[in-house]
C-alpha cells in the first residue's frame, strides 16, 4: 500500500498563530486515491530541522505533502533544505511560474523586485508544479522512490494545486483501490453509539475498518472504509450499514458531509415547505447555519434574534404575563416565541430558542447550559398554530453552550419535521 506524510512548516503554527487547515484537504484528496495517511506532523522554520525531518519522512514514506516555508521573506528556507534533500548544485529559473509572477504583481499593482524573481527559482534538481494563483510554485523532488511535493502555505494557493498534485502522483505511483462511506447521527452519544452497535462492529469483516468521528455540532459520524477494494467494495458497505440502521432509527439524518441543516433543507423542500427562526440565547447562530447552505433562500424564510425581552415582546408578541410568570427562559416562553415568529415571518414551521448560555445568569432552577427550544406549526387537525417544547441541559463553556443549543434545536426541528411531513416524503 502506498503511504504519505503530511507536513507543515512554520512557527506560525507552531505558537496558535494561525490553524493549518490545508493538511485535512490534503489528506481527503489522498484518501479518493486509496493513499493512507499515515502521519502528520508541523515543524519550524529552522533550516536544520526542515532537512532533519523532511529526510526521515522521505525514509519512511512515499509520498510527502509540504505546506508552508516558500515564501520570498529570510525566514523561509525551505528552498535551501531542497536543494541539499534533492543534491542540486545550482539553481534553475522556471519561466513559466516567472511569468505567472509578473502577472500576479501587475495585477496588484506591487512592481516587480529582485525577490520576487527569485520567487520562481527552484533547485537545479526539481520539477516544478506552476502555481497559477500565486508567486511560489509547488516544487517536486524525488529522493530515491520517494516523491516530495512542497506547496505554499496559502491555503486558496495550495488548495488550487491539489488536482496537479494528486495527477502527478496517479503517473508515479501504483495505487490500491480504496472505499469510504460515512453516515451521520445525532442524539446518541458517542460511548452510548459504541455500545448499541458493538456485536455488528465485532462482525465486520477484516478488510472493513470503521471510524467514529464526532463533532457536537453535527453529532457522530460513522465511517467505514475497506483498503485494496474490489468493484463491490462499496455494495458490501451498504450492505454492512443497513444492518445497523433499524437500531440508530431517526438518528441517523444523513451521509457523507452532511449536516443537520442540509436533512432538514431536503425534508423541507421535498414538501414545499418554509422554516423561520427566533433566537434568543443562540444569538443568530442557527440562521446562520442555515444560510451557509447555497439555496437557502428557497426554504430559510428569516430570523428575528430577540435577545431581549422587549424585541421579544414587540416583535414577537411575547407577553409581559409569560415573562412575568415564567421567565424568558421558559417552556411558555419559548413556545411564545416560535409562534410569533411563525406569524410575523409568514412560515410552515418556526423553530425558538431562549436559554442562557454563561458564564453568569444561572440560577438553582435554571442553571447555565439551560436551554428551551420550541417548534411551531399548523395542526391540520386542531385547525390551529401550536407549538411543542424540549428543555435541554448542557455545562459546559459559553461558546460550546452555544453550539450544543443550536445544534439540538435543529435535531429537534428535524425529527418534528419527519413526524408531520413523513407521509409525504
Amino acid at each position: 500500500m502506498t503511504t504519505a506524510a503530511i507536513c507543515t512548516i512554520g512557527d506560525e503554527i507552531l505558537i496558535g498563530q494561525i490553524v493549518d487547515t490545508n493538511s485535512s484537504h490534503i489528506a481527503r484528496e489522498l484518501n479518493k486515491l486509496g493513499i493512507k495517511v499515515d502521519r502528520m506532523t508541523s515543524i519550524s522554520d529552522r533550516l536544520e530541522d526542515i532537512e532533519g525531518h523532511l529526510s526521515a519522512l522521505l525514509d519512511s514514506f512515499d509520498i510527502v505533502i509540504v505546506t508552508g516555508g516558500l515564501g520570498p521573506t529570510k525566514d523561509d528556507v525551505t528552498k535551501t533544505a531542497l536543494m541539499r534533500l534533492s543534491s542540486s548544485d545550482s539553481w534553475k529559473m522556471n519561466n513559466e511560474q516567472l511569468e505567472v509572477v509578473k502577472r500576479v504583481l501587475t495585477v496588484r499593482g506591487i512592481e516587480l523586485s529582485e525577490i520576487n524573481i527569485n520567487q520562481a527559482l527552484v533547485p537545479s534538481k526539481c520539477e516544478v508544479i506552476v502555481n497559477r494563483l500565486g508567486t511560489a510554485p509547488c516544487i517536486v523532488t524525488q529522493v530515491g522512490n520517494s516523491r516530495l511535493y512542497n506547496l505554499p502555505g496559502v491555503p486558496f494557493e495550495a488548495l488550487s494545486l491539489l488536482p496537479d498534485i494528486m495527477q502527478d502522483i496517479r503517473s508515479h505511483f501504483s495505487l490500491e483501490h480504496i472505499e469510504h462511506k460515512t453516515i451521520t447521527t445525532f442524539g446518541i452519544p458517542e460511548s452510548m453509539l459504541a455500545a448499541k452497535i458493538a456485536s455488528w462492529e465485532d462482525s465486520l469483516p477484516c478488510d472493513m475498518k470503521l471510524a467514529y468521528l464526532p463533532n457536537a455540532l453535527n453529532g457522530v459520524k460513522l465511517r467505514l472504509s475497506i483498503y485494496g477494494a474490489g468493484e463491490n467494495g462499496m455494495k458490501r458497505i451498504d450492505e454492512e450499514f443497513a444492518k445497523i440502521l433499524p437500531l440508530l432509527a431517526d438518528a441517523v439524518y444523513g451521509e457523507g458531509e452532511d449536516t443537520l441543516t442540509i436533512a432538514i433543507a431536503r425534508i423541507l423542500m421535498a414538501n414545499g415547505k418554509t422554516i423561520g427562526v427566533a433566537e434568543s440565547c443562540t444569538g443568530g447562530r442557527i440562521a446562520s447555519l442555515f444560510t451557509a447552505n447555497a439555496g437557502s433562500s428557497k426554504y430559510f424564510i428569516g430570523s428575528v434574534t430577540s435577545y431581549s425581552n422587549e424585541v421579544k415582546k414587540s416583535l414577537l408578541n411575547v407577553s409581559d404575563e409569560i415573562l412575568s410568570n415564567y421567565g424568558a427562559v421558559s417552556s411558555e416562553c419559548a413556545k411564545a416565541m416560535a409562534l410569533g415568529a411563525k406569524k410575523a415571518l409568514g412560515c410552515d414551521f418556526a423553530l425558538s430558542t431562549t436559554g442562557i448560555a454563561g458564564p453568569d445568569g444561572g440560577s438553582d432552577e435554571k442553571p447555565v447550559g439551560t436551554v428551551w427550544v420550541a417548534v411551531a406549526y399548523k395542526d391540520n387537525n386542531l385547525g390551529k398554530d401550536v407549538a411543542e417544547t424540549i428543555r435541554f441541559n448542557f455545562s459546559s463553556n459559553r461558546a460550546t453552550n452555544i453550539e450544543r443549543f443550536a445544534a439540538n434545536a435543529l435535531n429537534f426541528l428535524r425529527k418534528k419535521l419527519i413526524e408531520q411531513l413523513h407521509p409525504k416524503l
